[in-house]
């Protein structure tokens, strides 16, 4: 006997990847970054006043705020923080989507989206991506109806962006909110926070899981209006960011220059392995993100689980459209020579 809500008994729930046991992996699976933090939150941690944590984090996380507000050229009040871009995403659904409301979002993409959905016992609005994993020209016309639209750019789990012209088209033509997920932007060629400025009705969230070497701290941000910005403070949690990621996640905005030393070194091996894996007979979609998205050929839940065998932890969606890929997260130079050896033994 199920005593939950019915909604919830059908669904299956979000399915995270693999987290390694025992065995020892190469984790390359879940897109975070080989590379280290700055240094300086080592310190931050060591001199954090430990006695503090009897009390409530600030409610608004303002410091944190403040510090985004410097780095990307915003008011402070433009910014809400969230227990990573996930939880923001929540908040998201929960402010714009009404229980049997409509929620659009490109597909394929992130795997989540649809789970929000139906956590919030809402009708799907799928928008399907053209064969190149690009934009339809009718995207808004396809969402009509939905309240909001989850838009990843870059999309995962393709990784490529879609031009911005296409993107503003969608912000002009669709009747609700877009919710530009960014959280991989760092590693792309350009960004949606300009379109701040020319649309009403645009969100822009981001994380410090990829870029800044923080998956570990659940922290993300969300850039938009003051209007749109203090609906989403109705929603949140009343503490939803905890006092130590928040000095954590201002000590990384305070070393950007770290983060982004780090993303060129990503996106240098990014190239470097797209090129060999395409040598070995992988069909290598373009990446503006931190990780690849290819067709191996052999069949791509074999090379999954022949990389497993030896090691490596990559990800395989047995789902429409994407069953024939693998995803492949960008660890260091000597993850992913070892990652390029073991592909070489198996497409051979």
């Amino acid at each position: 006997m199920s005593y939950a809500r019915d909604t919830i008994a059908r669904i299956s729930g979000y399915v995270p990847g693999e987290q390694p046991g025992e065995r020892p992996f190469v984790k390359l699976n879940t897109n975070e970054n080989p590379y280290a933090p700055a240094p300086r939150l080592a310190s931050v941690l060591r001199e954090f006043p430990w006695e503090r944590l009897r009390l409530y984090s600030e409610p608004s996380a303002k410091m944190l705020r403040q510090a985004a507000a410097e780095v990307y050229g915003l008011l402070m009040e433009q910014i809400i923080c969230g227990n990573g871009s996930d939880d923001l995403l929540t908040i998201a659904l929960r402010t714009f989507v009404d229980q049997g409301g409509s929620l659009a979002y490109t597909e394929p993409s992130y795997s989540l989206y649809p789970v929000l959905a139906d956590l919030q016992g809402a009708k799907h609005c799928p928008v399907e991506l053209d064969a190149n994993f690009e934009l339809p020209e009718n995207a808004a016309a396809l969402a009509q109806g939905a309240s909001l639209f989850l838009l990843a750019r870059p999309n995962a789990p393709s990784g490529n962006s879609f031009p911005l012209a296409s993107v503003k088209k969608l912000c002009r033509e669709f009747a609700g909110v877009v919710w530009i997920d960014e959280a991989y932007a760092d590693f792309a060629e350009d960004n949606c926070l300009a379109l701040l400025e020319e649309f009403p009705n645009v969100v822009v969230s981001r994380t410090f899981s990829k870029s800044f070497s923080l998956a570990g701290l659940r922290l993300g941000l969300a850039f938009s209006s003051l209007e749109i910005i203090r609906e989403l403070e109705k929603v949140k949690d009343s503490y939803n960011v905890d006092m130590l990621s928040q000095h954590l996640g201002k000590a990384a905005l305070e070393e950007i220059d770290h983060m982004l030393a780090n993303v060129e070194k990503i996106k240098a091996t990014r190239q470097a392995c797209s090129e060999q894996l395409s040598a070995l007979g992988c069909q290598v979609l373009p990446s503006q993100a931190n990780f690849l998205f290819l067709r191996p050929p052999k069949p791509a839940a074999e090379v999954f689980a022949a990389l497993r065998e030896r090691g490596y932890l990559v990800r395989y969606f047995a789902l429409p459209r994407v069953s024939d890929y693998i995803r492949i997260s960008i660890g260091s130079d000597e993850q992913m020579r070892g990652l390029l050896a073991s592909m070489r033994e198996i497409c051979a």
